[in-house]
Parts: C-alpha cells; structure tokens; sequence
C-alpha cells in the first residue's frame, strides 16, 4: 500500500469541525499494533497531523518484526504512552490494556495499518458532541464510495453486522468497524470486562453497549483496503468466532 495521503469524504466536514476543535475534550488515541513497523511512524504522523489535543496510546501486541525497536526510540515524545505485551494476545488484548490506561475524555480506536484516515476523527467526534450519542461508528459502508473490497469480505461483513443488529437491536451498518469514539466514563465502566483476545472485541463491545443501554451514532469514514499479503491479520476463523460473540455476549458476560 502506498504511503500517499488518503483521500477524504467530504473536506467541508472537517474543516468546519477544525474550527471549534479548541473546545473540544482532551482525546486519547488508542493503537493496538503487532508486526507493523512498516506503516507506524506514517500512522504516528497522521494522528499528530490532526488538531486536537491528544495523547497517543500504542499497545505493542508482541511484535517480532522490529515494531518494538521503533517503539523505543520514541519513547519519551512527550505526547506517547507506549506499552507492550511480552507475547501476542490479539487486538481484542491490546485495546483492553489501552482502554484501561487512556485518559483523555475521548477516546478513539486507530489501527496501525493505514486503513482508517484520521482525519475523520473531526467527523467522529463531533457527532460525539453534537448528536445524542453515548459511542460514535465509523462507517466505511455510509461513505459516498468504497474502494473495491473482495465480495466475501464484504458479504461477511454484511453477514455479521446484520446478526448483531438482530440480537442488540441497533441498526449498524458496520459493526466490525475499527473507528470507535468512546466517551471516557462509558468504556471506563465496559473495558474491565473485556473478554475477547482477538477479533471478537468487536461484537463483544457492540453487545455490552446494547446491554447497557447506550446510544451509537454513525458517520461515514474514508478506507483504503489493504490486503493479506500486505499484513492484513483477520480470517475465516475470526468471522466463525465473530457469529458465536454475538449469541454469547448479547446474555452472558
């Protein structure tokens, strides 16, 4: 994937957004990572591209591929807070050990892999602010157009979102979307419950917010898909695991 620029929705958003910045509430940006030296230090930059005040959580899930090495030469970048897994557990395990240390009165999940822009976060937090809504979803199936995505991947997708509406009685269009915006006291109360190590984290938050009678919002969000041999991680075997969280956590912890 190249390290171009991404391409944005709709610039009038953001830029209005940008103008009351200002006032917005301190963000706290969590990314979980594993294996992505390659596209890190872009991801770094990006997120500090936005104006907002922020602090950037990096979880290392384990990396083997030299992650960890980059990781420590920034540490003590006075906006970064770095920690690290011994051994790999998931990014269900890396954004728990995020959502337990971030302390921004926002916070934001952002993948290390050039997928999510960025710059939709103006978009994502101002439905926060400005919507009746408790979490804010970054749809990528809202968007005006989506980049060509495999139709099983998508179909799946479809699939899943479609049973998780059915079982908490949202009306997603993109459940297993990485772009979560949280108010601090409500994933404060959901992240030590956690349970799910891998890919499940994704239906198994979307049940305990239906559980808990919160209110989600959608926005559309720009994506640039990356493939499998470009390091993309998730299977067929996480999309299995993805059906059976949905039954599970929409009763049980």
């Amino acid at each position: 994937m190249s390290l171009m620029e991404p391409r944005t929705i709709d610039n009038s958003v953001e830029q209005q957004a940008s103008c009351r910045l200002s006032a917005t509430p301190r963000l706290s940006v969590v990314i979980p990572v594993y294996n992505e030296c390659r596209t890190l230090a872009e991801i770094i930059r990006r997120v500090r591209a936005v104006p907002i005040h922020k602090e950037i959580i990096i979880v290392d899930d384990g990396s083997t591929d030299g992650t960890l090495d980059l990781l420590h030469l920034m540490r003590g970048e006075p906006d970064l807070r770095l920690f690290s897994h011994l051994a790999n557990r998931g990014k269900g395990a890396a954004l728990k050990t995020g959502f337990l240390q971030a302390r921004g009165d926002i916070i934001i999940v952002q993948d290390a892999d050039l997928e999510y822009h960025p710059t939709d976060y103006p978009r994502l937090i101002e439905a926060l602010l400005q919507k009746d809504a408790d979490v804010v979803y970054g749809s990528r199936f809202l968007a005006k157009s989506l980049p060509g995505r495999p139709f099983w991947h998508t179909f799946g997708n479809r699939v899943l979102t479609s049973m998780s509406n059915m079982f908490t009685g949202f009306d997603l269009t993109d459940m297993e979307t990485c772009y979560k915006a949280f108010r601090r006291e409500i994933i404060a109360a959901i992240a030590p419950t956690l349970k799910q190590q891998r890919f499940g984290i994704e239906p198994e938050l979307t049940a305990k917010l239906a559980r808990g009678g919160y209110r989600i919002h959608e926005v559309p969000i720009s994506y640039s898909r990356r493939t499998f041999q470009q390091g993309k991680k998730i299977g067929w075997r996480d999309g299995v695991n993805a059906l059976w969280c949905i039954v599970r956590y929409w009763r049980w912890d």
